[in-house]
């Protein structure tokens, strides 16, 4: 995989967007601090959607806004329109944090801190500024690009913002995700997940007058450390996690009720259906002595692989290769995943470097920036080119 693999690139249309990158820093870096003040917790972005959409106003297209809060912008192609093929940019607007988590910058010339601020504050003020990058370098896509700050991405959001964006626009030819962190990644394996909230319930009681009646504490610790003992696969990698437990009433209570949050991933779609098909059996075994037992899906995130000598793999790896950074390629799960499993060719894509992700003090590199802006030009540019000629097409749409 070379640079060679990006469609219709040349030395000045590279040098072009370089200069263009380095010129919108300064601007780059105020829209993402502008994002990261305004809260956006999963379930709760509509306030920070209606920022970006006016950012996007401001930048002059006309973006719509569904019912979710996903903000979607049309950049018109040379062959573009309704009906014909387009590439997606995706970066997504929530974040992990509350609506009572403080929000506050602090920048340096060679920092940026505040909870946020790279996932994914910086990568929706990249797609945001996308247009203006390929003005100022001077370039046009080939294909509609479909710009487009969603909602669920996190936790238990699901990705369902990007499942939404994705079922409205059965055009789409090609997608990125965009994320703050991780300049140099292409991600391209999408890490399925099942998530569970298991219930246990019984009679419960006094300690010691009601002593032998069942309790949903021992059982589903029971449950518990029979999950613990299912052979998980190495290749395709499997895991099964167990992350909370509450229950309970006192001390001298036997547990009327317990509960636990179980999380299931694969890179492989059918080994996490076998698995989940496992735990449903130890599900159903456990509700016996008195004690029953349920299950709730709190969410569930398709896998699948895209192989690394596709078109979308070579043409990203390639605009990374242009500014001096080899590829690494990884598995994860992120909102291609949803296109990924459909058969669109998808990828996700990092921005700059960083730390703390997922913590009030996270923080993002700004010198990288720049190469990171400029990739995702260069990647834009080639995966329009790419759709236009029919060198990406879905393998299939269902949902």
């Amino acid at each position: 995989m070379t640079a060679a693999d990006l469609p219709a690139r040349s030395p000045e249309m590279v040098a072009a967007v370089w200069a263009a990158a380095a010129e919108l820093l300064p601007r780059v870096l105020d829209l993402t601090e502008q994002l990261t003040l305004v809260a956006a917790p999963t379930g709760d972005e509509e306030q920070r959607s209606r920022s970006v959409a006016q950012l996007f106003e401001h930048e002059g297209l006309a973006p719509a806004v569904d019912d979710l809060f996903d903000v979607v912008a049309t950049l018109p192609g040379r062959d573009g329109g309704p009906r014909a093929p387009a590439v997606l940019l995706a970066a997504h607007t929530d974040t992990v944090f509350s609506s009572e988590t403080p929000l506050t910058i602090r920048r340096t010339e060679s920092t940026m801190h505040g909870p946020g601020v790279g996932d994914n504050c910086l990568g929706v003020a990249t797609v945001v500024m996308l247009p203006a990058l390929l003005a100022k370098a001077g370039l046009r896509p080939a294909v509609d690009l479909l710009l487009t700050g969603n909602v669920g991405e996190e936790g238990l959001g699901n990705l369902r913002g990007i499942r939404a964006v994705i079922d409205a626009n059965p055009r789409i030819g090609a997608m990125v995700a965009i994320e703050g962190h991780n300049l140099g990644r292409v991600t391209h394996i999408a890490v399925g997940s099942k998530r569970l909230r298991i219930i246990a319930t019984g009679p419960g009681g006094h300690s010691w007058g009601d002593y032998g009646q069942p309790s949903a504490l021992h059982a589903l610790a029971r449950l518990i450390g029979e999950l613990d003992a299912i052979s998980l696969s190495k290749v395709p990698k499997t895991t099964l996690n167990v992350g909370l437990i509450e229950g309970g009433v006192s001390v001298n209570t036997i547990a009327p009720s317990a509960s636990c949050l179980v999380d299931l991933r694969s890179v492989d779609a059918e080994a996490l259906l076998r698995l989940a098909d496992r735990v449903d059996r130890l599900l159903l075994a456990a509700n016996r002595g008195g004690i029953t037992v349920t299950a709730e899906v709190l969410g569930e995130r398709p896998a699948g692989v895209v192989p690394l000598d596709s078109p979308i793999v070579r043409i990203a790896t390639a605009a990374l290769a242009e500014y001096g950074i080899q590829a690494a390629y990884d598995a994860s799960s992120t909102d291609a995943n949803v296109a990924i499993s459909r058969g669109i060719p998808a990828v996700c894509v990092g921005l700059t470097h960083g730390g703390h992700v997922h913590h009030v003090d996270e923080y993002i590199d700004v010198p990288p920036i720049v190469t990171g802006f400029a990739q995702l030009g260069l990647l834009a540019l080639g995966l329009a080119a790419a759709v236009a000629n029919g060198e990406l097409r879905p393998a299939h749409r269902a949902r």
